[in-house]
C-alpha cells in the first residue's frame, strides 16, 4: 500500500500542541509556574485585587439596578474579573480601548465615569459623550465588529507614527465565529498594526456551547491563519492574564504586529438581563466547576499567603464601592431624560424636511 502524502491526525495533534494554556496560579491560589511570574510590586498586586473586587461589586449593584428598572441592557461580568481587569492592568492610559458590550469594567477603569456607563446602558446619548482624554469608543453591540474598528485604529496609529501606543479590543467565543473577527486579525496581521485582540472564551455564546461553534481545539489557533501569534491563557488567573498581556503589548508596541489572546474564563450568570436563563442550557456541574476557580478566591488566597490582603480590607473596599455606585446612579438619574425630538435631532446631521416636520410636531407635544 502506497504511503499517504499527509498524516492528517498527526497534523491536527501538532496544531493543538502548539497552544498550551498559560497558567501561574492554580485554582487554590498556589504558584505553579514561578518562572513566568510578572514583575509586580506588592502595591501593584493589591491594586489589581482592588480593581477586581470593585468590578465584582459593580456587577452586583448593576444587576440590582437592572432589576429596579434603572438600567437598560446589561451584560453580567461576574467570573470574568481576571480576564477583564488583569488584562486592562497591562495597558497604558494612551492606549486605545475598543470594548464589546460586556467590557464596561475596563472602560470605566480606562477613564469613563460610572454615571456615563449607566447612561449608555439606558440608551441615553450623554452616555456616549466621552471626555477628550479618554482613548476609547462606546461599547460595540454588533458581535465582532469591534475587531474591525480596532484594526482600523491601530493601522492609523502606525501611519501616524505613534510611539508606545497600541489598541486593544475584546470579544467573546461567540464573536470568534463572526467574519468581522477574522477580517480584523487578518488585515491587522498583513499591515503589522499595533493591536492586541482578546477572545474571552466563557464557554457559551448566549446558549450555544463552545464545542458547537468550532471544531478547533482552541480559539487561539485561529491566529495562525492570519499569520500572527496566538496564545491561550487561564482567564481565571490574574497573574497569568497580566503576564501574557504585558508581553503582547510590548510586542505590538515594538512594531511586530498584533497578538491574539484567548482567555479561558466563565460568566457565572446569564448572558444578559434580557431574558436569558443559563440553567436551561448549563448543568449544575458546570457552575460548580467554575465557581471553584473563581478569580477573586484564587487571587485572595495568594495575597493572603503573602500578607497583603485581609477580609477587613475587602469589606471596607466593598462598602466604599457600593457608595460610589450609588452616587453614580443618582447622578445618572439627574440627567434629563431624552425626548423623541432629541432622538431625531441626534440621529441626523442635516435632517430632511419630513424629519424637520416630525421634530416640530414632537417639540410641540413635549412643551405642553
Amino acid at each position: 500500500m502506497a504511503k499517504q502524502p499527509v498524516d492528517y491526525e498527526a497534523l491536527l495533534s501538532s496544531i493543538e500542541a502548539s497552544f498550551p494554556m498559560v497558567q501561574i496560579l492554580d485554582k487554590d491560589g498556589k504558584v505553579v509556574n514561578e518562572d513566568i511570574m510578572p514583575d509586580l510590586s506588592d502595591e501593584e498586586l493589591v491594586e489589581l485585587m482592588e480593581r477586581m473586587v470593585w468590578s465584582r461589586v459593580l456587577h452586583d449593584r448593576s444587576m440590582a439596578l437592572a432589576r429596579q428598572g434603572r438600567l437598560g441592557f446589561y451584560a453580567p461580568t461576574m467570573g470574568q474579573e481576571a480576564s477583564q481587569l488583569a488584562s486592562h492592568f497591562a495597558f497604558k492610559k494612551q492606549d486605545w480601548l475598543y470594548p464589546g458590550y460586556r467590557d464596561i469594567p475596563q472602560l470605566i477603569q480606562h477613564g469613563l465615569p460610572v454615571s456615563q456607563a449607566f447612561l449608555w446602558s439606558r440608551g441615553h446619548v450623554e452616555g456616549n459623550n466621552y471626555p477628550e482624554d479618554l482613548h476609547a469608543i462606546p461599547p460595540q453591540i454588533i458581535i465582532g465588529a469591534q475587531f474591525i474598528q480596532a484594526m482600523g485604529n491601530a493601522v492609523g496609529q502606525k501611519l501616524a507614527g505613534k510611539e508606545d501606543e497600541v489598541t486593544f479590543t475584546y470579544t467573546g467565543d461567540g464573536g470568534s465565529s463572526q467574519g468581522d473577527t477574522y477580517e480584523g486579525i487578518n488585515f491587522a496581521g498583513r499591515y503589522k498594526a499595533p493591536v492586541v485582540f482578546f477572545i474571552q472564551n466563557n464557554g457559551y455564546a448566549i446558549s450555544t456551547p463552545r464545542e458547537k461553534q468550532s471544531a478547533a481545539a482552541t480559539l487561539a489557533q485561529k491566529a495562525a491563519a492570519a499569520g500572527i501569534p496566538g496564545v491561550q491563557v487561564d482567564g481565571m488567573d490574574p497573574l497569568a492574564v497580566y503576564a501574557v498581556t504585558k508581553q503582547a503589548r510590548e510586542w505590538a508596541a515594538a512594531g511586530n504586529g498584533p497578538v491574539l489572546i484567548e482567555t479561558i474564563t466563565s460568566r457565572f450568570g446569564p448572558h444578559s438581563t434580557s431574558g436569558d436563563d443559563p440553567t436551561r442550557y448549563r448543568e449544575q456541574e458546570s457552575f460548580d466547576y467554575w465557581e471553584q476557580r473563581d478569580p477573586l478566591i484564587r487571587f485572595r488566597n495568594y495575597l493572603k499567603e503573602k500578607g497583603l490582603w485581609s477580609d477587613e480590607k475587602e469589606e471596607e473596599l466593598i462598602e466604599k464601592t457600593k457608595e460610589e455606585v450609588k452616587e453614580a446612579a443618582k447622578e445618572a438619574d439627574q440627567v434629563p431624560k431624552m425626548k423623541i425630538s432629541d432622538f431625531l435631532k441626534s440621529m441626523y446631521n442635516e435632517p430632511g424636511q419630513n424629519i424637520v416636520e416630525q421634530i416640530e410636531k414632537y417639540e410641540a407635544k413635549e412643551s405642553k
